[in-house]
């Protein structure tokens, strides 16, 4: 199986920390030329000198994702350097936890816009460059939320599932170029963001951290929490050559939790 991914230009957003930067590593170890895009360049430094670099060429973009349209000028600026992005992979921090009941708008709408909008954004800045490179790899990391909602993720919930449902639609329209589209569905994956949630179900039900860490690990039937890389190696497969043929998918990479099919 042809998982070398060397000559490829990967696009990895939010990758600073957790499943975000486990990509671009697993990215850059199988050849990829990867670029980060974050908020903070500080961390952004300190991560491009951590990425493996044989003979790769891995810059990064400081952009906030609250501004899509200066998001996709600066990957447009970036698109001068590189040439072609082979690969996206859409991923940032969710919307706060709560529920959905007392959900302000702006919720809504700063989400949507971080989310949707911003992935929007940049899949239009990169799908010309895809098309006359007959290859393009679109991956989404998004939430198993989409197959089940998860309480106490009220706007998470709602704008998973239109992010979800653009990408389906987004695969049926690029599938004849070469270009797939596909979800990756992380369930409980021990980054920042699993920790501020135990620590939310926990100031709100009185328990400890640990008593909800084990709370949620049993109900995993794997009965832990994924490590980023583990997610980071379904991103591996879907952009490489061997998943020429998968496309539209919701891939669940979550010890089994997801209790539908």
């Amino acid at each position: 199986m042809n998982l070398n991914l060397k000559n490829r230009n990967a696009l990895v957003c939010g990758s600073t920390q957790g499943i975000g930067k486990a990509s671009a590593m697993a990215l850059a170890e199988q050849g990829a030329n990867v670029t980060l895009i974050a908020r903070n360049e500080e961390k952004l430094k300190k991560v491009l000198a951590e990425l493996p670099n044989t003979y790769q060429n891995h810059n990064y973009i400081v952009a906030d994702f609250q501004n899509p349209e200066e998001l996709g000028e600066k990957v447009a600026i970036c698109l001068n350097t590189v040439g072609t992005y082979h690969i996206l992979i859409n991923n940032t921090g969710g919307p706060p936890s709560g529920a959905i009941l007392t959900a302000d708008l702006e919720s809504f709408e700063s989400a949507f816009t971080q989310h949707l909008k911003s992935n929007h954004v940049l899949v239009q800045t990169v799908v010309p460059g895809m098309k006359e490179s007959d290859f393009g790899r679109i991956i989404n990391i998004i939430s198993t939320s989409v197959k089940q909602p998860l309480d106490g993720l009220g706007v998470s919930n709602t704008i998973r599932g239109a992010v979800a449902n653009w990408s389906k639609t987004l695969a049926n329209e690029l599938a004849e170029y070469g270009i797939t589209v596909n979800n990756i569905l992380p369930g409980a994956t021990a980054t920042s963001r699993l920790s501020e949630i135990i620590s939310n179900k926990a100031e709100k039900t009185d328990k400890t951290v640990e008593e909800i860490s084990k709370g949620m690990k049993n109900s995993i039937p794997a009965k832990r929490f994924a490590q980023p890389g583990e997610i980071a190696n379904a991103v591996v497969f879907l952009a490489s050559e061997a998943a020429s043929y998968i496309t539209g998918v919701n891939l669940p990479v979550d010890g089994g939790r997801t209790k539908s099919l």
